[in-house]
This record gives structure tokens, C-alpha cells and sequence, in this order.
């Protein structure tokens, strides 16, 4: 349980950095990296390294338990979120889609590592990979924002970079035996680990 809250809190946390630049045209340097690290992070031995550490996830474990116990709910958030897990279903079930995100992210991997996960060209790189690729997986996540900032190209290719982001928390949660029928029934437990995390 402690593994599934983890990737839900990576998924939120990335997704919390898709509406904040959606709606500013800015990220936040820090959850922004740790997601878009987390991208390269495809053999971690534990859920924890995929994120550095579970601190890392923090704001995205505070943002869950948060949906949990339906205090302050950020409903556009919880939208995305669904949407995303919903994807993550239709991206595991297309082999090709798999194997060209796969292939992509090996090839990403050197310059991530020489010029930073947040590097513009990493980034940019990122976000051409998921428009080629989960982004015609149908229906598409839709992401809400102010036009002006939806209207430029490095926003954008920020925007699907932590999409792609998400998709990969996402998978990790359905890998750690995560499944929708959570939220109905696991309620209380995946609450009680988020308070043995945040402690």
C-alpha cells in the first residue's frame, strides 16, 4: 500500500505541475524535476528511488490525502487524474505505443543526464515523444488552462513532458497491484500510510 500511495502521489504531483503551468505559464523547479527525473527512472529496484525518496512526493501525498478525506478538492486535479490512470489501461494494452515510448525515453537518457531532466531541449524532447506517441491514444486527457499560455510551444511541450510524467507514476501504481476499486474499499489504508509517510 505504502508503493501504490507513493505513485499516486508522483502522478498528482506531476499533474498539480500541469495545471499550475496550464493556468501561469510557470512550473515549480522543484516537483517539476522530480517528476520529469522520474521519466528515466525505468529500472529503480524500489518505488521510493524511482522519486530520489519519498520526500520527494510529499506535496503529491499531501494533494491525495487531501482528496481522501475531500478536503479542499481541486476537482479539475482529480479530473486529470482519473484520466490519466483511465490511460495508463489503453497505453499498456498497445505493445507499439509501449516500445516507441521505451525507445524514446533510451534515447533522452544521455542528454538528461549531460544537461538536467529540466533542460528546454530535454523537455522539449519529452513533449514531441508523448505527442507522437500516448498522445494519439483516444479519448485524449484534456488539460484545461488560460489560452494565452496554452498557445506556447514551450508550455505545451512542458505540459505532455509531465503528462508522460504522470502516465509513468501511473504505471508504477497499477505494477504495485493499484486498481481503481482502491478508492472505493482501501480508502482508510491508503490514508493511514499517507500519515505514517508525512509523520
Amino acid at each position: 500500500m505504502e508503493d501504490r500511495v507513493l505513485a499516486l502521489a508522483g502522478v498528482l504531483q506531476a499533474l498539480a505541475q500541469v495545471r499550475r503551468i496550464a493556468e501561469t505559464g510557470q512550473s515549480e523547479t522543484a516537483p517539476a524535476r522530480v517528476a520529469l527525473e522520474s521519466v528515466f527512472r525505468i529500472d529503480a529496484a524500489t518505488t521510493q528511488a524511482v522519486y530520489g525518496d519519498a520526500g520527494a512526493v510529499n506535496a503529491g501525498l499531501r494533494l491525495l490525502r487531501n482528496y481522501l478525506a475531500n478536503n479542499e478538492r481541486d476537482e479539475a486535479l482529480a479530473k486529470l487524474g482519473l484520466s490519466v490512470l483511465q490511460l495508463e489501461r489503453r497505453f499498456q494494452g498497445d505493445a507499439g505505443i509501449v516500445h516507441k515510448v521505451q525507445t524514446g525515453i533510451g534515447a533522452l537518457s544521455a542528454p538528461s543526464e549531460r544537461l538536467g531532466s529540466t533542460h528546454p531541449d530535454v523537455i522539449a524532447g519529452l513533449g514531441s515523444l508523448y505527442a507522437d506517441t500516448v498522445s494519439t491514444l483516444r479519448p485524449r486527457v484534456m488539460v484545461q488552462g488560460n489560452p494565452h499560455y496554452l498557445g506556447q510551444a514551450g508550455v505545451v511541450a512542458e505540459v505532455r513532458a509531465l503528462l508522460l510524467a504522470a502516465l509513468r507514476s501511473a504505471v508504477l501504481w497499477r505494477q504495485n497491484g493499484g486498481s481503481l476499486w482502491d478508492f472505493a474499499f482501501q480508502r482508510r489504508q491508503m490514508a493511514a500510510a499517507i500519515d505514517a509517510m508525512l509523520r
